[in-house]
């Protein structure tokens, strides 16, 4: 049973950066599509970031502010994805989700996901 835990969201201003980590039980980041979605008060859950074997993409909000990354270790004990967040803007407000595509080699990461982390709140002031 895959299990994906998000860390390190908070209250910060804008202009700053933020770093969210996702850690990863259960299977192997190398064989997955990784990405993360963000939901705002009141509004759908979008697609932010995802790496794949294509490579990584992102939003076109986010594009040239967020870079996702991952950290793979040979004897599965740290299998961690991140998001690094910078130029902050208050529009950037969201509860921020890891996902998972059970295929590295996707034709269209994230389209499908099937596990989900449970979130972690970021907040923008002005």
């Amino acid at each position: 049973q895959m299990q994906l835990v998000e860390s390190g969201g908070g209250l910060v201003q804008a202009g700053d950066s933020l770093r969210l980590s996702c850690a990863a039980s259960g299977r192997t980041l190398s064989t997955l599509s990784m990405g993360w979605f963000r939901q705002a008060p009141g509004k759908e859950r979008e697609f932010v970031a995802a790496d794949s074997w294509g490579g990584t993409f992102y939003s076109d909000s986010v594009r040239g502010r967020f870079t996702i990354s991952r950290d793979n270790t040979k004897d599965n004990a740290k299998n961690m994805v991140y998001l690094q967040m910078n130029s902050l803007k208050p529009e950037d407000t969201a509860v921020y989700y890891c996902a998972a595509e059970g295929t590295y080699y996707s034709d269209s990461p994230l389209n499908t996901v099937d596990y989900w982390g449970k979130g972690t709140l970021v907040t923008v002031s002005s």
